[in-house]
């Protein structure tokens, strides 16, 4: 890769297969056979190619289950592309709702485990710690198991980890629609932040008006192919007239 290029992605696919219960036909029960196993396969991600550059903050967009979440998946390494390949300078780092935190121990606990699993030393989580808990906003929770944080308090924490080191590929996938204004308005100041040092982020989220504000480009993904892909204004546009785009 060029040396502004942070991300490439050749021909990417992604296929897996998901147990499905089907509902007895009238044979099966005359013959006491009351359920009926298979595997579906789903082609989630159809052929992707794209380039993402230094300072890009990209949007994602597409309806339910057009393979938004599968692709960052992919990106991030936890889904191996069934074909083609994803290029990165570096390892990227998930930010989602559904964050792998750990629910027994306390938000301080997670805080340490998640900013060590990211290769920061003990000194720099020292040095950093007030910081992450100020950011997310948790002084008053900090110490109570992360099972007793909302969902909002949870994706702040993992949002203020994931950012602590600022990593050269940040993927946002819905984390930024939890949370009250102002946090929205810090999050938006870091991933500003991140991206005047040259770091890209790719944001997936159904609120179009975020990423009307924070992305120069957007990319459109239905049914896992990638339909669109260009300035974050005409993309959204071409989107909100298909009917399928809202601005909630």
């Amino acid at each position: 890769m060029s040396n502004n290029v942070t991300l490439r992605l050749d021909d990417v696919h992604v296929t897996y297969r998901v147990f499905e219960e089907r509902r007895p036909s009238l044979k099966d029960l005359a013959a006491n056979r009351f359920r009926r196993a298979a595997y579906r396969e789903i082609h989630a991600v159809r052929g992707v190619s794209l380039t993402a550059q230094e300072g890009e903050v990209i949007g994602v967009i597409g309806g339910n289950g057009a393979g938004k979440s599968t692709l960052l998946r992919a990106i991030a390494g936890l889904i191996p592309p069934t074909s083609g390949a994803v290029y990165a300078v570096s390892q990227p780092s998930l930010l989602g709702v559904g964050a792998a935190l750990q629910p027994s121990v306390s938000g301080r606990r997670n805080i340490e485990l998640g900013c060590l699993a990211l290769g920061m030393s003990r000194k720099d989580l020292a040095e950093r710690f007030e910081d992450i808990v100020a950011f997310a906003g948790l002084a008053d929770h900090i110490d109570l198991p992360l099972r007793t944080y909302s969902t909002g308090m949870r994706a702040r924490l993992h949002f203020a980890i994931a950012t602590s080191i600022e990593p050269e590929l940040l993927l946002i996938d819905e984390a930024l629609s939890v949370g009250d204004s102002e946090f929205r308005k810090r999050s938006r100041k870091r991933i500003e932040e991140l991206r005047e040092r040259a770091g890209t982020v790719l944001i997936v989220s159904h609120n179009l008006r975020t990423l009307s504000r924070m992305c120069s480009r957007v990319l459109w993904i239905e049914e896992g192919q990638l339909v669109k892909d260009g300035d974050a204004d005409d993309v959204l546009d071409a989107y909100r007239a298909s009917g399928d785009g809202d601005d909630d």
